[in-house]
């Protein structure tokens, strides 16, 4: 790891507390983590919050360092909009900076149910603005709203990034995620490229689909990715999604692209075992865009 600019804890598990990451975040740049040479979990007891002021914020935690949200609360989060985490400029929906980097960390049990600013979702990590990376990294039974037709994210929660550029995931697990739609990753209006990265266990558990039907609560798409939005594209390249479910449509993923301008790209993937209960375009995808391209995959 290149020099932190911060570092968590003074060389035992017991010194890496929660309030000690808050502060790191509160603070940016690269933030390493000094707990003793053993793997460790940190209970977090508030939400880490990215001050927008930070040009980045890199979170490395060499393999060793988990965050865990109790099953009660949102983990990391970040939003250029929010004006309590400082109002840098106009266009907060459109600014390079900051940039987060979540870097061979654990993130696991967080819990955004009940959030509402920006429509809630990102169990474990809600962005909107700026830029995000995510390498090297593993999400675990995080949690957002039960039901809802656009809300997502049980792990991840994106609005808005610079220029619409892709959120970048690599070599990335996403198991046990459960939430109205996309209990892995959830978005609207955003762009991903995906490579090297599993998708496993993960249950879209809203009723009623997006709109809803009338006399439902809606949601239910999208097991593992719900993408919505107009000129979005989801680049998904040697990864596996298997074993991930939707109550409505597309167990692995969910995708429409309201305007039809949107691409699906699957290269070297294997997507197998994804049941969508109520409708899919192909096994476990269901897609509305501009086109779909699958090579060296399986999709089944």
């Amino acid at each position: 790891m290149r020099t932190a600019d911060v570092v968590v804890g003074t060389g035992t598990p017991a010194s890496c507390t929660s309030r000690a990451v808050v502060r790191a975040v509160a603070r940016g740049g690269v933030i390493g983590f000094d707990c003793g040479p053993d793997p460790v979990t940190i209970a977090m007891k508030k939400t880490a919050k990215v001050v927008n002021t930070s040009a980045r914020v890199v979170l490395d935690g060499d393999g060793l360092v988990t965050l865990s949200g109790e099953g009660q609360r949102r983990i990391l989060y970040l939003n250029t909009c929010d004006k309590a985490q400082v109002w840098t400029t106009s266009h907060c929906n459109d600014q390079a900076e900051p940039r987060l980097v979540l870097k061979r960390m654990r993130l696991v049990r967080g819990n955004s149910t009940g959030e509402t600013t920006d429509g809630g979702g990102g169990g474990a990590v809600f962005v909107r603005g700026g830029r995000l990376t995510i390498v090297d990294s593993t999400f675990a039974d995080n949690r957002c709203d039960r039901t809802g037709p656009d809300v997502g994210g049980a792990a991840v929660r994106v609005l808005d990034q610079h220029r619409d550029r892709p959120v970048v995931v690599r070599r990335s697990t996403f198991t046990g995620g459960r939430c109205s739609n996309g209990s892995a990753l959830s978005s609207i209006g955003v762009s991903w490229r995906i490579s090297g990265s599993t998708f496993t266990g993960n249950r879209a558990i809203g009723r009623g689909a997006n709109p809803a039907r009338p006399g439902s609560p809606g949601g239910g798409s999208g097991g593992a990715i719900y993408l919505d939005g107009d000129d979005i594209h989801l680049t998904v390249e040697d990864s596996t999604i298997t074993g991930n479910r939707a109550r409505e449509g597309g167990g692995a993923i969910f995708f429409v692209s309201n305007d039809r301008t949107g691409t699906l790209t699957i290269d070297g993937s294997r997507l197998t075992d994804n049941p969508s209960d109520g409708f899919e375009t192909i096994p476990g995808i269901f897609f509305l865009g501009a086109s779909r391209t699958i090579t060296d995959s399986v999709v089944r």
